[in-house]
């Protein structure tokens, strides 16, 4: 596996543990290592436990991408994490988040794509800062986030920027619980061994047919994504 991404498998369980050592940056070589460990992880048939170093989950895209002016690498990545998100939301197996720090744009974007979100009650953000830097909140991002988010957030996450943590992620709907740091590895356990419980067959059936209206959203989300950025870059899907 890419030394940026640790997989180990463990009674049933696959840790992908994100580390490339400063903001776990959405650049296209962690978006290969992902899809590469999802892959892995769907042949051992074991639930998913997304993580990252202590202090960051991840920080969203590589913006070197983008000062680098590539438009084609640019679109690549866009593109790429787009796709990594519909594939997290109709992962087969349980996925469980567990945020072990800041969660920002694309990182918080994931965290709305798994199964059961577990952060830390102090000393993280989850934020869509996307405007505040810029950026036009992608088609995508916005289905992902209407799928989750308590609808009177909505607005307040992704026009807004507001930065969210603790308990306040919690009512917004960005994080389904927050537990100490030191309690993290075992609050993400215990969501393991209890989705452990449900029947495979029955979990993966119920969960893609609660998600097939995001899923059909985000195939002409991400379409128009890519229109989107191929006129600002310059490149062509």
């Amino acid at each position: 596996m890419d030394s940026i991404l640790d997989y180990t498998l463990h009674d049933g369980t696959a840790t992908l543990t994100m580390n490339d050592g400063k903001a776990n940056v959405m650049s296209p070589r962690m978006l290969d290592a992902l899809n590469a460990a999802l892959d892995r992880a769907e042949a051992d048939k074991a639930i998913v436990v997304l993580t990252g170093r202590p202090g960051m989950f991840s920080g969203g895209f590589d913006l070197s991408v983008f000062k680098a002016g590539d438009p084609r690498e640019t679109l690549k990545m866009l593109t790429g994490g787009a796709h990594l998100a519909r594939r997290l939301l109709a992962h087969p197996q349980p996925v469980v988040a567990a945020a072990s720090g800041h969660a920002i744009a694309m990182g918080a974007f994931l965290l709305q794509c798994a199964d059961v979100r577990v952060g830390l009650v102090q000393g993280a953000t989850v934020q869509a800062n996307e405007v505040l830097i810029g950026m036009t909140l992608p088609h995508f991002a916005i289905e992902i986030c209407r799928q989750r988010l308590a609808p009177t957030h909505v607005h307040l996450v992704g026009a807004t920027g507001l930065a969210y943590s603790g308990a306040e992620a919690v009512a917004a709907g960005l994080l389904d619980a927050v537990v100490a740091p030191d309690a993290l590895s075992a609050a993400t356990q215990a969501q393991v061994q209890r989705l452990k419980k449900a029947d495979p067959k029955a979990f993966t059936a119920t969960k893609l047919r609660l998600r097939a209206p995001v899923l059909d959203a985000l195939t002409k989300a991400i379409e128009d994504d890519i229109v989107d950025w191929s006129r600002m870059g310059g490149a062509k899907p």
